[in-house]
């Protein structure tokens, strides 16, 4: 199947066992590993290369599990580069304020802190402020999701399934919380507007 031999080419998938010179025989493993990588392409949208760092993660065992969780979990949030601006520092100070006042232990300057930034200056620039009001609120959701999802995955012993759940988890966790939200959103709107569907 060229979908395989191109998984196995890119390194996101081992190769097979040969059993002919232009076939070979895969395992259970390999069939688990191409489920991880099609979510990871088709619900998750990742690139290959993003799909091969996080499988890099996944299988290496010289890290423990919370540094492999947390690489693994970088690599799937996307890069937003902005041009400084007095937004961008505004935002990066209120976002640094958020995290120091909840305790939270993050990767300085990761990618996920700078999603959030990026955000944050986004909205002040359209002169939506205030929106930061919110924050709060978000975050109280947040912690709660991220309990319940470590708490999942914690059902998991094996390392390495401990490690992809969170993997799959993170990018498609994401877009089932998106959908949740705007069905909420749309209840919401009915009961505060009152305007029947």
């Amino acid at each position: 199947m060229p979908t395989i031999k191109f998984y196995v080419r890119e390194g996101l998938l081992p190769a097979g066992e040969l059993t002919s010179p232009n076939q070979a025989s895969y395992a259970e493993t390999h069939v688990q590993r191409l489920r991880l990588i099609r979510a990871l392409l088709d619900v998750g949208g990742l690139s290959v290369a993003d799909i091969r760092e996080v499988i890099a993660a996944i299988d290496d065992s010289g890290r423990t599990v919370h540094q492999v969780l947390g690489d693994a979990t970088e690599r799937m949030v996307p890069r937003y580069d902005r041009e400084p601006s007095a937004g961008l520092e505004e935002a990066r100070e209120r976002v640094a304020e958020l995290i120091a006042a909840r305790g939270w232990q993050t990767y300085s300057g990761g990618r996920t802190t700078e999603v959030l930034v990026a955000a944050l200056a986004a909205l002040y620039e359209v002169g939506h402020g205030s929106f930061d009001q919110v924050l709060d609120v978000y975050a109280d959701a947040a912690e709660r999701v991220a309990q319940a999802d470590l708490e999942y995955v914690a059902r998991y012993v094996a390392r390495e399934e401990l490690v992809e759940r969170v993997a799959v988890g993170t990018v498609l966790g994401d877009v089932i919380f998106s959908a949740l939200r705007r069905l909420a959103q749309v209840d919401a709107s009915e009961r505060v507007f009152g305007e029947s569907i």
